[in-house]
């Protein structure tokens, strides 16, 4: 009996070749019996639409089918169908039954099968999708016999169309019900019911006659989501009571919602200024560093207002990133603008820069790069560059007093010849240039109070700044630094540009900034007149290169 048993594993399992035949198959949501295979063909789209699909060259986002339960209506959404790869057999079965039927012991007739491999699948289109919401329009309405004759290419029909007059039939009589007294559904189309819709009676309700056509989409999901119906586990009841009614109402809360540690914020219309933190942040003041925290109180005693590039720079580079990653830190010291001339600008508690016409050399200006648009990245170039980031962990390699440290802390400053950085923000006092600097310290243009678009500036000599600064800042990024004398040209030429009337200005100036609005760019030129300045300063420096003064014509 062993020898029989190791005799018969010792014989190899005979081997079979595949022929080379390639198959398609197609799992098809529905029955098909031989007589209706046609029909299941137009349905996918005709042989043209499988040919198509099963290329082996289509791409992979094109490798799909449409199956069209109504193709007659072009309003019906159709199934959409996934091309899989798969490495199937496919098997011819014969059964052949004898002429004389013997039945075996059992009752069963006797026959014989016999299976042969004719090829393989390599494809495999599977409707695993839902199907999407159907509607069906008035099929006698002109917009849905115009998208029939789009669908045809019926031209006359298409050039006869006329858009019809609008009726104001929007609700008609509901049918009546039957007569063994079941209620009709009043959404259900009266056809399907087989009854005959008797005349309308003005006592029975009306129902919507709108023209309603689907969109090529009623929903983007396909595959049905487990909703289990669970309550959020963070969730909590709150109870408050309203002291004046006694009254309890009981409200859902998130136990695990996001608390902002941002500075206060407000706006320049407010009156009153912060003199102290939300008590959301007074309440994390454990979180933080003792150290940082006092750090953080010298530096707003030596200078009110720090915009954050300005307020790192005066920090190392370990404490900057401290300060980043503590969020309750910066909102414990200091409170911010969101509109006017200090407009997110850090600005310690209780001081008022409305009040303080030296609070004018905090000012901030911002002009946006039109010849360097910025470019949101992708989500893989975020994540790549925070893990580069978090592996590199810049503030070690940033040595103090190395040369990376003094460009880092110097970056929040501009002297009219040093590029940077390519984003034009300031504050005035960081704005070292020479006549720069003279036209900020000259207090001869100033307003006796503050002004929601200037601050403590008049308009004129704000906008002369505004167009020395715009001027050198975009020279020095173009390669070459202006001169002083390029810049007065550039102020004379712009003085006798014609302005907007006196009145104009005073309506303009009378206009509140509306709340929420960015205008961090407020005042500043438009891109095509920045061009033409700049493109004006280089055809007068061409000129004084080439020996030959500027004429009026070439002013």
């Amino acid at each position: 009996m062993e020898r029989e048993v190791s005799a018969s594993i010792g014989i190899a399992a005979p081997e079979h070749s595949i022929p080379a035949t390639s198959f398609y198959s197609i799992e098809y949501p529905g029955y098909v019996c031989p007589t209706s295979v046609p029909i299941a063909v137009q349905n996918l789209g005709g042989q043209a639409a499988l040919d198509s699909a099963f290329k082996r060259s289509t791409a992979k986002t094109e490798a799909t089918l449409e199956l069209r339960l109504r193709p007659e209506n072009p309003f019906a959404h159709p199934i959409p169908g996934d091309v899989v790869p798969t490495n199937n057999l496919v098997l011819k079965v014969v059964k052949r039954k004898r002429k004389n039927r013997t039945e075996a012991a059992d009752g069963a007739l006797q026959g014989e099968y016999t299976a042969e491999i004719v090829g393989s699948t390599l494809k495999t289109v599977r409707f695993r999708s839902m199907a999407d919401y159907q509607y069906q329009p008035d099929m006698n309405d002109p917009v849905t016999k115009l998208r029939l004759a789009m669908d045809s290419m019926d031209v006359e029909a298409i050039r006869a169309y006329v858009i019809p007059p609008e009726k104001a039939d929007y609700m008609v009589p509901a049918p009546a019900p039957s007569s063994q007294g079941a209620s009709i559904d009043m959404n259900l189309d009266p056809e399907l019911t087989g009854i005959p819709l008797p005349g309308p009676n003005p006592d029975q309700p009306m129902r919507s006659n709108l023209r309603l056509f689907p969109p090529p989409l009623f929903s983007r999901q396909t595959l049905p989501q487990l909703y289990n119906f669970k309550p959020n586990p963070a969730s909590m009841v709150s109870t408050t009571v309203n002291e004046e009614t006694g009254e309890e109402k009981k409200r859902l809360i998130n136990k695990m919602r996001w608390k902002g540690y941002g500075p206060l914020s407000i706006s320049f219309s407010e009156r009153q200024v912060p003199d102290k933190p939300a008590q959301n942040v007074q309440d994390a003041r454990n979180q933080i560093s003792d150290v940082l925290y006092e750090k953080l109180i010298e530096v707003f005693s030596k200078r009110p207002i720090w915009t954050r590039g300005s307020l790192f720079s005066q920090l190392t580079a370990l404490e900057a990133r401290d300060v980043l990653n503590s969020k309750p830190l910066l909102a414990s010291v200091c409170y911010v603008f969101h509109d006017g001339p200090w407009r997110d600008t850090l600005i310690r508690f209780s001081y008022d820069p409305r009040k303080d016409p030296g609070a004018r050399f905090y000012q901030r200006l911002y002009f946006r790069n039109a010849n360097h648009p910025i470019l949101k990245p992708s989500v893989m170039t975020r994540r790549q560059d925070r893990t580069e980031a978090n592996m590199g962990n810049w503030a070690v390699t940033i040595e103090d007093g190395s040369q990376r440290d003094i460009e880092r802390r110097k970056a929040h400053i501009f002297d009219g010849k040093t590029l940077t950085k390519e984003t034009a923000s300031f504050q005035l006092c960081d704005l070292v240039d020479p006549m720069l600097k003279e036209m900020i310290d000259d207090d001869q243009e100033l307003r006796e109070e503050c002004d929601e678009r200037d601050g403590w500036y008049t308009n004129y000599a704000l906008e002369r700044i505004k167009t020395v600064l715009r001027h050198k800042f975009f020279t020095v990024l173009d390669g070459y630094p202006a001169t002083d004398e390029e810049c007065r040209q550039l102020l004379a030429a712009s003085e006798k540009v014609p302005s907007k009337s006196a009145k104009d200005m005073s309506s303009l100036r009378s206009v509140r900034l509306k709340m929420g609005k960015h205008n961090m760019a407020k005042g500043a030129m438009r891109p095509e007149d920045a061009a033409a300045l700049r493109l004006r300063a280089a055809l007068d420096k061409t000129a004084r290169n080439r020996g030959a003064a500027p004429t009026d014509a070439d002013n």
